[in-house]
């Protein structure tokens, strides 16, 4: 079966668990998901199946995704993404995958897009250290040296001011601490990347349950 689903992040909270101890989670949307496409390996080279999450206007989707749509017989989906599986048969166009493919106690892995902060300096950027912040120092906040000299450039890879976040950022071993299949929501222990409203792609990891 599917192992991967398409969310999108609401906030976080706390609940209490069963021990009464207080666990930080985030609140994802996650699902339903609906097959908008299914891949072989006699046409496309591969086993995959295609859904698409999120409602979005009819305007808003250009000819040939509105042909695309159509041909699966469903509704414009703000996103679509393809999810790798070695077989296709369980699933056939329309259908749904929903948050139920998920257990109370499994590790999954959490995709997203990081919160943009923009042009930043290196100490907000890498964390350094900076000058005296006293009327002799001419250094304060600057980077300072870029490199050797006798290069006449700077090397690739050195560190300097420049744009923070807004990249693909990955985090693995979330715990799931519940499973609303009726609201759709999926209760993850810790952070996930991006701002409230970012569409994300949870995976559940190999290895199993893992209670504790």
């Amino acid at each position: 079966m599917v192992d991967t689903i398409l969310g999108r992040k609401i906030g976080m909270t706390q609940i209490f668990d069963e021990r009464g101890e207080v666990v930080p989670v985030t609140v994802i949307e996650a699902g339903p998901c609906i097959v908008t496409q299914l891949k072989s390996v006699d046409k496309d080279g591969y086993t995959a199946v295609q859904v698409g999450f999120g409602e979005i206007r009819a305007g808003l989707v250009n000819k040939p995704q509105k042909g695309h749509f159509e041909k699966a017989g469903v509704t414009p989906l703000r996103r679509l993404q393809e999810i790798r599986t070695s077989d296709t048969s369980e699933y056939k166009l329309g259908d749904e995958i929903k948050c139920d493919i998920f257990q109370v106690g499994q590790r999954v892995k959490v995709v997203g897009t990081s919160k943009g902060k923009g042009f930043q300096g290196v100490v907000k950027r890498f964390h350094f250290h900076g000058a005296d912040m006293t009327h002799g120092s001419m250094i304060h906040r600057k980077p300072q040296s870029g490199g050797a000299t006798d290069a006449a450039r700077t090397f690739k890879g050195t560190r300097k001011p420049g744009q923070m976040g807004n990249v693909q950022s990955t985090v693995r071993g979330l715990r799931i601490v519940r499973v609303d299949s009726d609201k759709n929501l999926l209760l993850i222990e810790g952070a996930v990347p991006g701002a409230n409203g970012g569409m994300l792609t949870i995976q559940r990891l190999s290895g199993g349950r893992r209670d504790f």
